[in-house]
């Protein structure tokens, strides 16, 4: 399966717009993606996974990633539209605890 990967920049925020799955196959090219994208000062990056039917590990890791890079520039990520299945993915890991992630497709940076 392939991956589709979307990125709109705003002013200070960007929006990414994930489809397909994110797997062992596709998450390196969703690394090579959002990584460089996070590496930068104060970056406010929402994710909408709407589109996204699975993820495994790989994802996770990479999501665990682009978190702490942008942690550590002082910005902000928020992963919205994520289906029950994932959300439930994000708090089997204990990541929903630590990260701002919201089942509803809600675009805004709060």
């Amino acid at each position: 399966m392939n991956i589709k990967i979307e990125v709109v920049q705003h002013d200070s925020l960007l929006e990414v717009k994930l489809g397909g799955e994110i797997d062992a196959y596709t998450a390196p090219q969703l690394r090579d993606t959002l990584f460089p994208l996070s590496e930068k000062e104060k970056v406010n990056m929402v994710v909408d996974l709407t589109d996204v039917g699975y993820m495994d590990s790989t994802g996770l890791g990479v999501f665990v990633g682009v978190f702490k890079n942008i942690r550590s520039k002082n910005g902000e990520l928020k992963l919205i539209g994520l289906s029950r299945r994932l959300k439930r993915l994000f708090e089997i890991t204990g990541l929903a605890e630590i990260m701002d992630i919201n089942s509803q497709n809600e675009g805004e940076m709060k």
